[in-house]
């Protein structure tokens, strides 16, 4: 996945990623589930657009493991039924469905706010490193430029909400929901969007 970084340091997260992403092609190919196997082909196109980005701003190691951490509760989300049991919403026992707390938060809604928190945070980390200030000093984490990059998390987040939208025209009975979940997943991105940000303001001298 990350080819243009230190091999050996690398390993470890090179073959996470390949280890889960050879589990959720096997399961959706075995469960026959042509929703998953769509956002595989996502799944792989995205892992070379951030093959491409690390090449030219060099992401951190802390970040890389972050967005395969991403990449495994999403691909687990859709292809792991749920314990016999577990509270869960729509026609699909899966841990995307699932209750953690009953009617009021999703394993989705989690999983949202963490990939889009995430992505927040690639936008400050390419923005710092593309612009300085004037005085040629490194970029500050400013409420504007905050707000700029937790904009563009949710950006991103629109644009997933466009790919499960054509998910829902294209394969017959998917996982995605109606208005109401895509409301709540725009919410979600905003929550972790605007956490990142705050996290980036407090932590970023």
């Amino acid at each position: 996945m990350f080819w243009h970084m230190n091999p050996p340091k690398l390993l470890p997260v090179i073959l996470f990623n390949v280890a889960y992403m050879l589990a959720a092609i096997l399961g959706a190919l075995t469960q026959k589930n042509s929703e998953f196997i769509f956002y595989i082909v996502v799944m792989l196109v995205l892992i070379a657009v951030m093959s491409l980005v690390h090449s030219r701003v060099k992401l951190t190691t802390g970040m890389l493991w972050a967005f395969s951490m991403w990449g495994l509760v999403h691909m687990a989300g859709g292809l792991i039924s749920l314990p016999s049991g577990w509270p869960y919403h729509g026609d699909q026992a899966v841990f995307y469905s699932w209750w953690i707390i009953p009617n009021l938060l999703k394993y989705d809604q989690v999983v949202h706010a963490y990939g889009f928190g995430i992505t927040t945070w690639l936008c400050w980390h390419v923005l710092s490193n593309a612009l300085r200030q004037p005085d040629g000093k490194p970029l500050r984490p400013t409420f504007g430029m905050l707000t700029l990059c937790a904009a563009a998390g949710m950006g991103f987040g629109a644009l997933n909400e466009v790919l499960e939208f054509i998910a829902v025209l294209t394969i017959p009975n998917t996982n995605v929901g109606g208005y109401a979940n895509t409301g709540w997943d725009m919410v979600s991105n905003l929550v972790g969007s605007s956490i990142a940000a705050m996290v980036i303001r407090l932590t970023v001298k």
